[in-house]
C-alpha cells in the first residue's frame, strides 16, 4: 500500500491550536523518518501576530542544535537583511517548511540535504496551523522549497521574486531567494548585487503587508 497510508503527521496535532501548544506537539512528530537523525524539531517563533512571516527550507546543523530557526551563518545574513529592509526580526514570525534538519554525514560533518517532495507534504500541516494562528498579511518564501510548501507547485524564482502574488485565502506571497545562497557566491561584486536584490524583495514584502513594520534599530 503507498507510503502514505501509513505516516502522516495530522495525527500528532494538538486539539487546541496556540502557537505554544503546536511547538510542544511538534515536538514529538513523527510524519515522516527525519527526526530519526534530528537532534530536535526546530518549530517556527516569533511575534504571535506578526505581519510577514519568513519560511525558509529546513533546519541547518547549528538550528538543529539551538532549536531554534536561523541563528547560524544563514540567519545573520536575514537579520542584516531584515535591518537593511527597514523591518524588525521580532516583529516577523520566522519558520521552515521541513521541522527537522535533514543531512548526510561527509566524515565527522553533517551536509544539508535537501527535503523531497513527501518529506515536504509530511510537514505541511504545521506551516498550515502556524499560518492560522500568525496570520500574516505576507508570507515571504525563502528558496524553492518554502515555495514549493507555500504553492503546491514547482517555481522558478527568477520569474516569481519581488512580485507578490495572492495565495488561496488571500495572504500575499513573495518568492526570494534563500540566504544560505548568499554564502555560496565567491565574487564579492556579485554578492553585493545579490545582497541588494535580496534586500530589495524584504522591502517589496514589507510594502505588500500594506503596513510596515516597525524599523529595525
Amino acid at each position: 500500500m503507498p507510503k502514505e497510508k501509513f505516516i502522516t503527521a495530522v495525527p500528532f496535532l494538538p486539539e487546541k491550536l496556540t502557537i505554544p501548544k503546536l511547538r510542544s506537539a511538534a515536538a514529538n512528530c513523527r510524519g515522516c523518518d527525519l527526526w530519526k537523525k534530528a537532534t530536535q524539531t526546530v518549530f517556527g517563533e516569533g511575534a504571535a501576530s506578526a505581519l510577514l512571516m519568513l519560511v525558509g527550507e529546513q533546519p541547518g546543523d547549528k538550528e538543529d542544535l539551538a532549536g531554534k530557526p536561523f541563528v547560524g551563518p544563514a540567519g545573520r545574513i536575514l537579520d542584516a537583511a531584515l535591518k537593511d529592509a527597514g523591518i524588525a526580526r521580532e516583529d516577523t514570525f520566522v519558520t521552515n517548511a521541513v521541522k527537522h534538519f535533514k543531512h548526510e554525514m561527509r566524515g565527522k560533518r553533517r551536509l544539508h540535504k535537501r527535503p523531497n517532495n513527501y518529506e515536504i507534504e509530511r510537514c505541511k500541516i504545521w506551516l498550515e496551523r502556524e499560518r492560522d494562528l500568525v496570520k500574516p498579511a505576507t508570507i515571504i518564501a525563502l528558496g524553492v522549497t518554502a515555495a514549493r510548501s507555500l504553492t503546491g507547485k514547482t517555481v522558478t524564482i527568477a520569474k516569481m521574486r519581488r512580485t507578490p502574488v495572492e495565495l488561496a485565502d488571500g495572504t500575499k506571497l513573495v518568492v526570494t531567494i534563500h540566504p544560505s545562497a548568499l554564502l555560496r557566491i565567491e565574487d564579492e561584486g556579485d554578492k553585493h548585487a545579490a545582497y541588494r536584490d535580496f534586500v530589495a524583495d524584504l522591502k517589496a514584502a514589507r510594502a505588500a503587508a500594506g503596513k510596515a513594520p516597525a524599523k529595525a534599530k
